[in-house]
C-alpha cells in the first residue's frame, strides 16, 4: 500500500526550511465569512431601500383613503426625510451620499465626489523591491495534519506559482489550505462544510499557518489556525498572539483578499460553477474582482434607487389617473349640489317655522291656562265653605262609628272565651271515655288471665324437649373424613392449596407475557396502519391541483404556507372570508397565458391576503404577524381597501381597439380567481390593463404604444415581450416603451405528478404491508399460546374447585355444630324466662288495685264537668247584654248617615264641577308645560339666526297682531310642498363633493411631492449611472480586447459584451465564443459548450481580468483539465506574459501535467508535489532542487573524467 505521510514540496528558486510556528491550544470564536458579510450586507441594503419604498407609498395611499388627508404632506416629507438620510448611509451616488468621505485602505479618508474624466483603476498596494511580494501575497504556507499531509513548508514566489504533481498528491489541498487558513468559509471549495473534516484521518487534530506579506515597514503576518476532529471551534493566532475569527477577516479585507470571488480564487470543485454563473452574477463578481473600487457600491445604489424609482413612478401614475377621475366626479355631480344648496334654502324656511310653530302653541295654551286658573281657586273657596257647615254632623256620627266599634271588639272577645270554656268541657269528656275504656281493658284482661298460665305450662314442656334434641345431636361426634382435613395434621391440604396457588401464578405470569406481547404487536400493527393510510393518503394527494399548490406554496414561502393551514381552521373567528393568496386561488383556464400572467406579478403579490373588511384586514395582522398565532414568529402580506371608495383605472382601449390591434383581450379575462383577488390584482396589478396576444408579430407595437399611451401609459404583451408605456410630464410628453421578455410560468403551471414521489410512497405502502403480514403472522402465534394457557388454567381450576369443595363442606361441618350450640344456649335462656314468669294469683291481685284506681280518677273528671258547665252560663248572660248595647248605637248610627247623606249631596255636586274644572286646570297646565319644553328645544337646537329672528318678534309692543299656529302650520306645509318639488339629492353626495375637494388638493401635493422625489431620484439614478456606465465599460473594454485578442490567438472568436436592462439588477457581462468555422459567436453557458471548451473560456477570462485585479493573489486549479494541446500550450504562454509582468499580482496555478517544451520565465516558481511509499521519515527532507543540483553536478563530473 502507498502510504500518503509526508508530502515535501520542491521549489525550482527556494528551498524549504523556516521553522514552524508554536501551535496554538487557545479556544477560538466563531469563523467571520468576509465575502459572505459583504454580500448579504449589500442585499439587505437593497431589500431595505426597496421595501421602504413601498411601505412609504402603500401608507401614503392608505393614509389618502382613510381621509387622513392633512397627515398626507407631513407623512411625505418624512418619508423623503428617511429617504435621504439612508442614502446618506449607504453612501450612493445621490448628491447627499457623496458629501461623505470615505476612507481608503491605508485609512486615509477620500472624497465621494467624481468628476467624468477621473475615474481610475484601482490597484494593488505598492510592490516591495526588496523582494518583489505585493502586500497581501502568500510568502509561505505550512501543514500539519492537513488533508494528504502529515508535515509540509514551503515558500511561494511573488509571481506565477505553478503547482504540478500526480493525482491524489494534494495539489488541491494546498487551495484548501489558503482558504481556511485565511478564514473563508468552506463552502468556497465545494468540498466537505465542516472545518474538522480537513483533519487528516488518524489524526486528532492538525494546523495551517500562512505567511501574507504586508507594507513596507512592517513585520509580515503570519496567521495560524488550529484545526481539530473534535467540535466545530478553531482558534488563530495573528503573530504569536490569539485572535478572533472576525480579526483575521478584517486583516483579509484591509489587504484586499478575495478568496470569496470565484473571478479571484477558482478552485478545482468551483471550475464548473463558474461556467454555470448567470451573466448577472459575472457581472457582480467582475466588479468586486477588478476595476473601480466604486463599481460595486454604484452598482448598488442604482438597483435600489432604480427600483424606488419604478414604485414612485407607478404611483405617480396612479395618482394622475386618481386625480382625473376625482374631478371628473365632482363635475359631474355640480348640479345635483346647486339643487342641494337650493333644498337648503327651503329646509331653513322650514326649520324656523318648526321654532315658531310650538312657541305660538305655547303662546295660546298658557292664555288658557290662565283663564282656567282663575275659574279653579273660585270653584275650590265654595267647596270649602259647604265643607265647613256639614263638619258636625260628621263628627257625630264619627263617635258613634268609634262605639260600635268597641262594643263590637267586646261581644267578639266574650265569645272567643266562652268557646274556650266549651273546648275545655269537651277535654274532661273525653278524659273520662278513655278511663272507661281502660277499666274495661282490665276487666277483660282478668277474664282471660287462666287461660294464659296454661299456655304458658305448655310452652315449657315444648322448650324443654327441644333442648334435649339439640344436646344429643351436638353431643354426636363428627366424621374422621371432616376432623382430618380441619386439622391437617400432615399438612396435604395446605400443600395442595400451595401447589394450585403456584400453578394458578404461573398460568397467569405467562398469560400476562402473552397478552402484553400481543398488545405490543397489535399496537406495531397499528402504527403501521396508520403509516399505510398516511403513505396512502399522501398518494391521493400527488393527484389533488390543491395539495401541489400548496405544496408549492410551502417552498415559496413557509410562514405563507402555515397561515394558509391555520386560516383554515380558524375561519369562525372572522366577519367575511379572507381569500387565500394567488398561489392558490388564481387560476388561469388556458394554459399558455399562465407566463404572461406571472410575469406581469412579483412574488409578494402571489402570497398576499385579501381581506374584504377592515376588522378583518386588522384581526389577521394581530394574530399572526403580532401575536404570533402560527405558534412562532412569521409575517405574512395582508391587503385590504374599500371597495366602495378605492377607484379603479379603467382599461386604456375598448374592446373595439383591441380586436381592431388584433390583441386577445386583457389579462384579467384570461384568469380565474374570487371577487376580491379580482379587486386586487386590478388594484395592485392592474391586470385589467394590460393587453395581451400571444402570437408574435400579431400587434403593431407603435400603434398599441400610442392607443395605451393616450390614458398615461401601461403594458401590453405581444407574443414573449413585455412592453410598458409611459409617457414623460415634461416638455412634450414623450413617449417611451421599455420592452422585457416574458418569463417561465413556476407558481401557475401545471407540473403534473411528482413521480418520484408517487414511487416513495407506493414502496413505503409495500414496505409497510409486508411489515402488517408479519405482525399478523406473529399476532396468530401468540393467539395458540393463549389458546394452549387457557386450556392449562381450566385444568387448574377445576382442582381448586375440588379443594375448595372440601374445605367448603369441612367448614360447613362444623360451622353447623358452632350454631346448634348456640340456638340450644338461646332455648335455655327462654325456658328460664318462662319459668321465672310471675303466677296467676298475683297477677289478678294487680288488676284489681289498678281497677280501683280508675274509678276514683274518674269521679274527680265529673267534679270539674260541673264547674265549668256554670261558668259557661255566666259568660253567655254577658255576652247577651253586650249585644243589645250594639244594636242601639248601630240603630242611632244609620239614621246620623241619612242626615249626613243629604247634607253631603249639595257638597259632592260642588265637588264635582270643582273636578272637572280641575281636571281641564292641569290638562291645560300640562300641556303649556310640554308646549313651553317643545318651544326650548327647538330654541335650543335651532341656529343662532333663527333665535335672533324668534326673539325681534318677542320684544314687539304688545298689541301687535302675532300669527297664530295655525298660521303658521299652515306656511309649513306650503313650504314642505315646495320642498317637494326640488328633486332630493343622494345622501352623502354633498359631503362626498367636499371631501373629494380637500382629497384633490391634498392629491395634487402629495403628487407634486412625489415627482420631486422622482425627479431628485432620477437625478442620482443618472449622476450614479454616469459613473459607473462610464467606468464599467471602460473595464469591461479593457478585459474584452485582451479577451478577443487571447482567443484570436488559438483561432477561436470571442468577445465580451455589456447586456442592459432597465433594470440595474440584470445587468449582465455576455460572454460570447466561437470555436468553429462555421458557427456564430454563441453565449457561453453551462449546457451548451463543452467541457473543455468551458474551461479555455474560463481560464482566458480570468487571464483577461487578472490585470485590472485589486485581489493580491488569485489561484486556479485544473483549469486545463479538458483542453486540447494547441489550446493548452497557448493558454499557458499566455497566462506567464500576463502573471511575470512587472505590475502583476501573485498567480497560482494547479495543474495535474505539462505539455513537452513550454515558455517559461525567470520570475515563475515551480512548486512540485512529492508524495508516495518512499519518502523519508524526517521533516524538512528532501529538497528537490538540491537533488537536481546534486544529479547535474555529478554527471558533468562524469563527462569531464572522461
Amino acid at each position: 500500500m502507498p502510504r500518503q505521510s509526508r508530502s515535501p514540496v520542491a521549489a525550482t528558486s527556494t528551498s524549504s526550511g523556516n521553522e514552524s510556528t508554536k501551535e496554538n491550544h487557545v479556544k477560538g470564536f466563531t469563523r467571520v465569512k468576509m465575502e459572505k458579510v459583504k454580500q448579504r450586507q449589500a442585499k439587505v441594503k437593497e431589500e431595505n431601500v426597496i421595501r421602504r419604498a413601498r411601505v412609504r407609498v402603500d401608507e401614503e395611499d392608505r393614509r389618502g383613503h382613510e381621509r387622513l388627508i392633512a397627515d398626507g404632506a407631513n407623512a411625505d416629507a418624512e418619508g423623503d426625510a428617511d429617504e435621504e438620510e439612508d442614502e446618506d448611509e449607504e453612501g450612493s451616488g445621490s448628491p447627499k451620499g457623496r458629501k461623505r468621505a470615505r476612507v481608503n485602505t491605508d485609512g486615509d479618508s477620500r472624497s465621494s465626489q467624481f468628476q467624468d474624466g477621473d475615474i481610475l483603476r484601482s490597484i494593488t498596494l505598492p510592490r516591495d523591491p526588496s523582494d518583489g511580494f505585493i502586500p497581501g501575497s502568500i510568502v509561505r504556507i505550512q501543514l500539519r495534519n492537513f488533508l494528504t499531509y502529515d508535515y509540509v513548508e514551503f515558500q511561494t514566489g511573488p509571481y506565477l506559482n505553478m503547482i504540478i504533481g500526480p493525482n491524489g498528491t494534494g495539489k488541491s489541498s494546498i487551495a484548501c489550505a489558503i482558504a481556511l487558513g485565511l478564514n473563508f468559509s468552506p463552502k468556497v471549495l465545494g468540498r466537505a462544510e465542516q472545518i474538522s473534516a480537513y483533519v487528516k484521518n488518524g489524526t486528532s487534530d492538525g494546523h495551517i499557518e500562512i505567511e501574507l506579506k504586508t507594507p513596507p515597514g512592517r513585520p509580515n503576518l503570519v496567521i495560524h489556525r488550529k484545526l481539530a476532529t473534535t467540535g466545530k471551534s478553531t482558534t488563530f493566532m495573528l503573530n504569536g498572539k490569539n485572535a478572533t475569527g472576525k480579526e483575521v477577516s478584517q486583516r483579509m479585507a484591509e489587504l484586499g483578499v478575495q478568496v470569496g470571488n470565484l473571478c479571484s480564487f477558482l478552485p478545482q470543485d468551483k471550475v464548473s460553477e463558474f461556467a454555470m454563473m448567470t451573466p448577472q452574477q459575472l457581472l457582480k463578481e467582475t466588479q468586486k474582482a477588478a476595476g473601480d473600487t466604486n463599481l460595486t457600491r454604484w452598482h448598488e445604489t442604482l438597483i435600489g434607487a432604480g427600483k424606488e424609482s419604478s414604485l414612485i413612478k407607478e404611483k405617480i401614475l396612479s395618482d394622475h389617473s386618481q386625480l382625473n377621475q376625482m374631478n371628473a366626479r365632482n363635475a359631474a355631480i355640480e348640479r345635483e349640489v346647486d339643487r342641494y344648496h337650493e333644498r337648503r334654502k327651503i329646509e331653513e324656511m322650514i326649520n324656523v317655522l318648526k321654532v315658531y310653530i310650538p312657541c305660538a302653541t305655547y303662546r295660546e295654551l298658557l292664555a288658557r291656562y290662565n283663564e282656567l286658573k282663575e275659574a279653579q281657586r273660585k270653584m275650590h273657596q265654595k267647596v270649602l265653605r259647604l265643607k265647613i257647615k256639614n263638619e258636625p254632623a260628621h263628627t257625630l256620627l264619627n263617635t258613634l262609628k268609634s262605639d260600635l266599634k268597641d262594643k263590637e271588639r267586646r261581644r267578639e272577645a266574650r265569645k272567643k272565651d266562652t268557646q274556650k270554656l266549651f273546648h275545655d268541657v269537651q277535654k274532661l269528656y273525653d278524659s273520662n271515655e278513655q278511663m272507661e275504656n281502660h277499666a274495661d281493658s282490665l276487666q277483660s284482661k282478668l277474664e282471660q288471665l287462666d287461660q294464659t298460665e296454661k299456655d304458658r305450662q305448655k310452652q315449657i314442656r315444648d322448650l324443654e324437649g327441644k333442648i334435649e334434641r339439640m344436646e344429643e345431636e351436638y353431643n354426636q361426634p363428627l366424621p374422621d373424613e371432616i376432623v382430618a382435613i380441619l386439622e391437617d395434621k400432615n399438612g396435604i391440604v395446605r400443600r395442595q392449596k400451595a401447589e394450585y396457588t403456584r400453578e394458578r401464578t404461573e398460568i397467569n405470569a405467562r398469560r400476562d407475557e402473552c397478552d402484553g406481547r400481543l398488545k405490543e404487536k397489535m399496537e406495531e400493527k397499528a402504527v403501521v396502519m396508520r403509516k399505510i393510510e398516511q403513505a396512502q393518503r399522501n398518494l391521493s394527494q400527488l393527484d389533488s391541483v390543491e395539495h401541489q399548490k400548496l405544496q408549492r406554496l410551502s417552498q415559496f414561502n413557509q410562514d405563507t404556507a402555515d397561515a394558509v393551514v391555520w386560516l383554515r381552521s380558524n375561519k369562525h373567528r372572522f366577519r367575511k372570508d379572507i381569500i387565500e393568496p394567488a398561489v392558490l386561488t388564481l387560476n388561469v383556464p388556458n394554459g399558455r397565458y399562465a407566463p404572461a400572467v406571472e410575469s406581469i406579478m412579483n412574488g409578494d403579490r402571489f402570497k398576499t391576503f385579501v381581506a374584504q373588511c377592515r376588522e378583518d384586514y386588522d384581526l389577521l395582522n394581530e394574530l399572526i404577524n403580532d401575536q404570533g398565532a402560527l405558534g412562532r414568529k412569521a409575517w405574512i402580506s395582508t391587503w385590504f381597501r374599500d371597495i366602495n371608495t378605492t377607484p379603479i383605472t379603467e382599461p386604456p382601449m375598448t374592446q373595439d381597439e383591441l380586436q381592431a390591434l388584433r390583441f386577445d383581450g386583457y389579462l384579467s379575462d384570461f384568469v380565474s380567481c374570487p371577487p376580491a383577488m379580482l379587486w386586487f390584482l386590478k388594484n395592485e396589478v392592474s391586470l385589467h390593463r394590460i393587453a395581451v396576444t400571444l402570437t408574435n408579430n400579431a400587434v403593431d407595437v407603435s400603434k398599441a404604444t400610442q392607443a395605451v399611451a393616450r390614458s398615461g401609459g401601461a403594458a401590453f404583451i405581444v407574443g414573449s415581450v413585455i412592453n410598458n408605456v409611459s409617457r414623460s410630464r415634461y416638455g412634450r410628453k414623450a413617449i417611451s416603451n421599455v420592452t422585457r421578455d416574458v418569463g417561465r410560468a413556476y407558481l401557475l403551471a401545471n407540473h403534473g405528478v411528482d413521480a418520484d414521489a408517487k414511487r416513495r410512497f407506493e414502496s413505503e405502502i409495500a414496505q409497510y404491508k409486508v411489515a402488517v403480514a408479519a405482525h399478523n403472522e406473529e399476532i396468530e402465534q401468540l393467539k395458540e399460546q393463549e389458546k394452549q394457557i387457557d386450556a392449562e388454567a381450566k385444568e387448574n381450576d377445576e382442582l381448586g374447585k375440588s379443594i375448595k369443595d372440601r374445605m367448603d363442606a369441612a367448614l360447613k361441618a362444623r360451622t353447623t355444630k358452632e350454631k346448634l350450640k348456640q340456638s340450644t344456649t338461646r332455648e335455655k335462656n327462654i325456658l328460664r324466662q318462662k319459668r321465672a314468669a310471675p303466677s296467676a294469683v298475683q297477677e289478678r291481685a294487680d288488676i284489681r288495685v289498678e281497677l280501683v284506681n280508675v274509678a276514683r280518677r274518674r269521679v274527680k273528671i265529673v267534679k270539674d264537668y260541673l264547674a265549668v258547665v256554670k261558668q259557661i252560663a255566666a259568660e253567655q248572660q254577658e255576652t247577651t247584654r253586650i249585644g243589645l248595647e250594639f244594636v242601639q248605637i248601630s240603630a242611632n248610627r244609620t239614621a246620623l248617615e241619612q242626615l249626613c247623606k243629604k247634607k253631603d249631596e249639595k257638597y259632592n255636586r260642588a265637588m264635582d264641577e270643582f273636578a272637572k274644572i280641575d281636571a281641564e286646570y292641569n290638562e291645560a297646565k300640562k300641556r303649556s308645560k310640554e308646549a313651553l319644553n317643545d318651544s326650548r328645544d327647538a330654541l335650543n337646537t335651532t341656529t343662532d339666526e333663527v333665535r335672533e329672528q324668534y326673539q325681534e318678534i318677542q320684544d314687539k309692543p304688545e298689541g301687535v297682531d302675532l300669527h297664530t299656529a295655525d298660521e303658521y302650520r299652515a306656511e309649513l306645509e306650503s313650504q314642505q310642498a315646495q320642498l317637494e318639488l326640488v328633486s332630493k339629492t343622494q345622501p352623502g353626495v354633498i359631503e362626498q363633493y367636499e371631501r373629494r375637494k380637500k382629497e384633490i388638493k391634498q392629491l395634487e401635493k402629495t403628487l407634486e411631492e412625489r415627482q420631486r422625489n422622482a425627479a431628485k431620484i432620477e437625478r442620482n439614478i443618472q449622476q450614479t449611472l454616469n459613473h459607473w456606465k462610464s467606468a464599467l465599460e471602460k473595464l469591461v473594454g479593457s478585459i474584452g480586447q485582451k479577451f478577443s485578442a487571447a482567443f484570436d490567438r488559438i483561432g477561436c472568436a470571442g468577445e465580451i459584451r455589456i447586456s442592459e436592462n432597465e433594470d440595474y439588477d440584470k445587468w449582465a457581462i455576455d460572454i460570447l465564443v466561437k470555436f468553429r468555422d462555421e458557427e456564430k459567436l454563441q453565449l457561453l453557458t453551462g449546457q451548451r459548450q463543452s467541457g473543455g471548451e468551458r474551461s479555455l473560456t474560463t481560464i482566458l477570462y480570468l487571464m483577461s481580468l487578472t490585470e485590472e485585479a485589486r485581489a493580491p493573489f488569485s489561484l486556479v486549479d485544473e483549469i486545463n483539465q479538458g483542453m486540447d494541446q494547441r489550446a493548452e500550450r497557448v493558454v499557458h504562454d499566455n497566462m506567464v506574459d500576463i502573471t511575470c509582468k512587472d505590475d502583476s499580482a501573485q498567480y497560482f496555478l494547479i495543474t495535474p501535467k505539462l505539455l513537452p517544451e513550454l515558455k517559461y520565465h525567470e520570475r515563475m516558481k515551480i512548486l512540485c508535489v512529492n508524495n508516495g511509499e518512499w519518502l523519508p521519515e524526517e521533516t524538512r527532507v528532501g529538497n528537490l532542487m538540491n537533488l537536481i543540483e546534486g544529479f547535474v553536478s555529478t554527471r558533468n563530473r562524469a563527462t569531464n573524467g572522461q
